[in-house]
This record gives structure tokens, C-alpha cells and sequence, in this order.
């Protein structure tokens, strides 16, 4: 969701190798056809009309959704130790940035997919899991291409490199007719933009000398537009566009820049709030745009806000600290096998500075699932 501080940004090059992948595919999908497939997960349930197949959920982005492909470059950023993990199957530290399962994973839970959503570079990914959908997402990336330069991680388009590999595994395995039918009934879901606004303009200072806020979106809205062209142009139908959550009020941005009581940082929510107001438009007119798509934009950051503001509707009792370590500062490497860990992360918002916990993501995605999903069907 959101890259390190800034002391990480000056331990890392602003440089980035090709990556590449070697998985070997062998024909599989999901298909619910010719009856009404009703999933439930917490009170969220997908409801799938008749003669509608959903192949699978191929995710691109930052560390929101990304399941561990971090953990296979060289970078600092990345969570594959403890305490990171722990609520997960086995108490596994895999590389999400969380306490247990990110959004990707109820999502395909939701649809009666398979339990978690992998990652693409996970040397020990299966066959049938490309067939039903992977996360290519990197913690650290953003629509900039200069985020991801900044801390050395996979950009977005190296993020579609890695699915135009995977559609030439396909067709070699499975023939380009039924690789098209997966593509175009799979959902594609896009987490980005975080890190460009916390980060790379609030942090470092080479955007501001360049951009002031308005322009800055622009730059992110220009390249989100082409993102969603391209995917569509590899036959993505179904796509899924994140907002940008309240930015400015992860516990890190309220230690960061939200004075003596850290209170939520204003220009970073509000930065937050331009951007979504322009990436809504824009998605509304690709909807429009493209033949036979459907684009949605996903609003997070208010779900987020009615957490915050309203914490004991949702039983929370925590809201302005992480549970790892002192909960003002920690992410990645500072919050480590080292780091106290509160007793119950139930009642916290964050699990560490900058990301939610799985009973977070649990409330969002139950939200997402009610207002959004039927407009995919």
C-alpha cells in the first residue's frame, strides 16, 4: 500500500532489472455456468447469475494486494518474518503486509475460487493457479514509474510484462481460444496510487520540485488511463480500480506529519481525495470508451474513513497505532521478530504503520462485495 519511510528511499538505488518468471501451465479453470453460485464469507455474499463463468482474479499493484513477490527481489521491502503472518495458516510469514489474509484472498474465497490468491513469482505456484488467477502486485509500486525505481520493486509495466508471459504460457498450453475465455471472464483488480502520494511527493523531494498536487494527479491519472487501456488491449474485461484510502491517517502519516497529537495529516488525505475525484471520472469515461468492458471504481477511502471516525460500530478500540512494535512507526524491517505485539489485534485498525489488519479487510471487502459486485455481472 504505501512504500517505507524515508530512510528506506536512501538505502535503496533508483534502478530496477527485468524480472521474468519460468512456470509451466497446465490446462484449468473455474467455471460457474448454467446455475446460481451463492458464496458467503462473513455477511459478504457473491451472487453469480446464471450462464455467468468467473475464471478467476489476476491482481496488479502495491502491497495491498501483493501475496509475496517481494520476497523474491532485491529489495528492503518486504515482510516475509515474523510477526508479519501471524494470523495466517500456520502462522507463515508468506510476504503479505498484514497479520493474515489481504483482500485478494477473501475476494477469491468469496467466489468459491480456491482460498488465497498467489503470488506469480512464488517458485512454488502451481500450474492450475495461473489458470485461476495470481497477484503480479509489488509492495512499493504506484502508477509513477518513479516510485517503484525508488525502492527497487516490479512497476506496473513491468506488472503487465509478467501477464503477457503468462498469456503466451497459456496459449502454447491451452490454444488461444480458451486462453481468451479465461482472460475476458476472469476479474482484474488494481491497487495503486498510495505510495506515489505518501511517498514519492510527500517524501522525496523530486516530484515537488517539479509538480505542485494538481499536477502531480494528473501525471498518476495519465498513467492509470494507460494501464487500463493496455490490460483491456490483452483482454481484460472485468476490471476493478481501487481509489486511494485515507491516506493520511496510517499511523506512520499521523507520526510523520500530523504534529505533537498526531492528528490525521490534511494535505495527504486531501491529495488523496483530488486524485480519487479525477481516477473516478476517468474510469467512468473508459467505461464508456471501451467496447464490451466494465470498469469500476472502487471507493475505499470512505469505508475507511467511517472506521476511523466510528471505530466501536466495528469493535475497534485502536485507530491511530499499529499492533506491531510501539504501533507509531513500524513497517517492514522495524517491525520484526523483535517487536511486541499487541494481545489482540482485533481491536486495532493497523496492524502495522501503514497497513490494516485482516479484520479491516474483512469489513471492506463484505462492503465492496455489496455495493460493486453485481456490476461485473
Amino acid at each position: 500500500m504505501y512504500a517505507m519511510i524515508s530512510f528506506i528511499f536512501r538505502l535503496q538505488p533508483p534502478s530496477l532489472s527485468s524480472r521474468t518468471a519460468t512456470i509451466f501451465l497446465l490446462p484449468f479453470s473455474i467455471c460457474i455456468a448454467l446455475s446460481l453460485c451463492t458464496i458467503a464469507i462473513d455477511s459478504a455474499r457473491i451472487e453469480i447469475p446464471p450462464n455467468v463463468t468467473v475464471t478467476g482474479i489476476f491482481g496488479f499493484g502495491d502491497s495491498i494486494i501483493d501475496p509475496g513477490n517481494n520476497n523474491h527481489l532485491k529489495t528492503l521491502i518486504k515482510c516475509n518474518f515474523p510477526p508479519y503472518g501471524k494470523d495466517f495458516k500456520g502462522g507463515v510469514a508468506t510476504g503479505r503486509f498484514g497479520n493474515g489474509k489481504i483482500p485478494t484472498d477473501l475476494l477469491v474465497e468469496a467466489l468459491g475460487i480456491k482460498q488465497y490468491l498467489p503470488a506469480y513469482l512464488d517458485p512454488n505456484l502451481q500450474p492450475e493457479d495461473l489458470q485461476t488467477g495470481v497477484s503480479f502486485a509489488s509492495r512499493g509500486s504506484g502508477y509513477d514509474p518513479l516510485t517503484p525505481k525508488l525502492v527497487s520493486v516490479i512497476s506496473l509495466t513491468e506488472q503487465l510484462d509478467m501477464l503477457k508471459e503468462c498469456i503466451e504460457k497459456l496459449k502454447s498450453m491451452v490454444g488461444k481460444e480458451r486462453t481468451n475465455f479465461i482472460l475476458t471472464n476472469a476479474i482484474y483488480v488494481v491497487v495503486a496510487g498510495s505510495d506515489d502520494i505518501a511517498n514519492t511527493y510527500f517524501t522525496t523531494p523530486f516530484r515537488r520540485a517539479e509538480y505542485d498536487i494538481d499536477s502531480y494527479t494528473d501525471l498518476l491519472i495519465n498513467s492509470a488511463s494507460s494501464f487500463v487501456k493496455e490490460l483491456y488491449e490483452l483482454g481484460a474485461w472485468r476490471i476493478a480500480v481501487f481509489s486511494a484510502p485515507l491516506i493520511g491517517c496510517v499511523p506512520a502519516q499521523r507520526t510523520l506529519r500530523g504534529g505533537a497529537l498526531r492528528h490525521c495529516a490534511k494535505n495527504t488525505n486531501q491529495a488523496a481525495q483530488l486524485f480519487n475525484s479525477k481516477l473516478s471520472d476517468l474510469l467512468d469515461s473508459l467505461n464508456n470508451q471501451l467496447p464490451n468492458s466494465t470498469v469500476v471504481y472502487i471507493d475505499v477511502y470512505n469505508p475507511m474513513l467511517d472506521l476511523i471516525v466510528n471505530p466501536e460500530k466495528y469493535g475497534f478500540e485502536v485507530v491511530d497505532k499499529g499492533c506491531c512494535g510501539t504501533g507509531l512507526i513500524e513497517v517492514v524491517l522495524l517491525c520484526n521478530k523483535l517487536s511486541l505485539v499487541c494481545p489482540d489485534d482485533t481491536k486495532y485498525v493497523f496492524w502495522d504503520s501503514y497497513h490494516p489488519t485482516e479484520k479491516v479487510y474483512d469489513i471492506l471487502i463484505d462492503r465492496i462485495v455489496q455495493k460493486y459486485v453485481n456490476r461485473f455481472f
